[in-house]
């Protein structure tokens, strides 16, 4: 089942020199990227990103932390997408996540765990749309597909 999923590397990834190593990985793994953007993100842009979260007591820091610096955003597409993601990317806390995730290798806690990823197709969809028009997504097949799935899958 293809799957397209938005991908933050967020300002301590982007700081630490480390989304090269966070593309790469999801490449390896056989996915493509469809859509990539280097920008500082907004007050306004970053609160609607987060508003299932705005009457929680960490709110205004995720904003504060998410604008401080550049993040790289990106649209993901492949068959699982999301699931596979989201494995690759390991537990919120990077302290605690596990050896050979991408936050459990380069986190260091739950404010710093230099990624985010959309957590299901519906928030994907949401999550695309606030940073992407349906113009900047790529669309194309890899030439190894047909050794990354099934037929059936």
């Amino acid at each position: 089942m293809k799957q397209q999923t938005l991908i933050i590397v967020k300002p301590d990834g982007v700081l630490r020199g480390l989304t090269g190593e966070v593309i790469s990985r999801f490449e390896r793994k056989g996915l493509k990227l469809c859509a990539a953007k280097f920008q500082t993100l907004s007050k306004e842009v970053a609160e609607k990103h987060y508003a299932e979260h705005n009457e929680k007591p960490f709110f205004s820091d995720l904003v504060t932390f998410i604008i401080s610096a550049p993040v790289m955003l990106m649209v993901i597409e492949g068959n699982y997408a999301i699931p596979s993601i989201r494995n690759l990317v390991g537990g919120t806390n990077g302290a605690e996540a596990a050896p050979g995730t991408i936050r459990g290798d380069f986190g260091s806690s739950r404010s710093f765990n230099i990624i985010h990823a959309s957590d299901s197709p519906e928030a994907a969809k949401r999550e695309i749309s606030n940073f992407f028009n349906d113009n900047e997504i790529v669309s194309y097949e890899l030439p190894q597909q047909n050794y990354l799935f099934e037929e059936n899958e």
